[in-house]
């Protein structure tokens, strides 16, 4: 069963920083592109930040020189380094393993989280 677990949510000021964690199982994460997504209330869920399986990262403009994707094969998670938060930033955080395989003959599949909330007031 595959599970993809998000952490470090919370409230924070502007200006402020908090650090997410994906936990996963279940898929072979070193083979995984992972990626963040936000969905704010009212609007889409947006692209915030992805990590090829070889580590190399992509953002999203409104986060670059904000925030950092990184990854811990060892560990099967990744994160997301959110600094100088603002309010623009409040939204549900999604992680994503993008086309992940739970063997290595399995066809790759999106998984998705549950989020996590981030809320930054003014």
């Amino acid at each position: 069963q595959v599970q993809l677990v998000e952490s470090g949510g919370g409230l924070v000021q502007a200006g402020g920083s908090l650090k997410l964690s994906c936990a996963t199982s279940g898929i072979i994460f070193s083979l995984s592109a992972m990626s963040w997504h936000r969905q704010a209330p009212g609007k889409e869920r947006e692209l915030v930040a992805g990590i090829t399986r070889n580590s190399d990262p992509n953002y999203e403009d409104s986060v670059k020189g904000r925030f950092t994707i990184s990854r811990d094969n060892a560990k099967n998670t990744v994160y997301l380094q959110m600094n100088n938060l603002k309010p623009d930033d409040t939204a549900v955080y999604y992680c994503k393993a993008d086309r992940g395989r739970t063997t290595l003959l399995s066809r790759g599949m999106d998984y998705w989280g549950k989020g996590t909330l981030v809320t930054v007031s003014s």
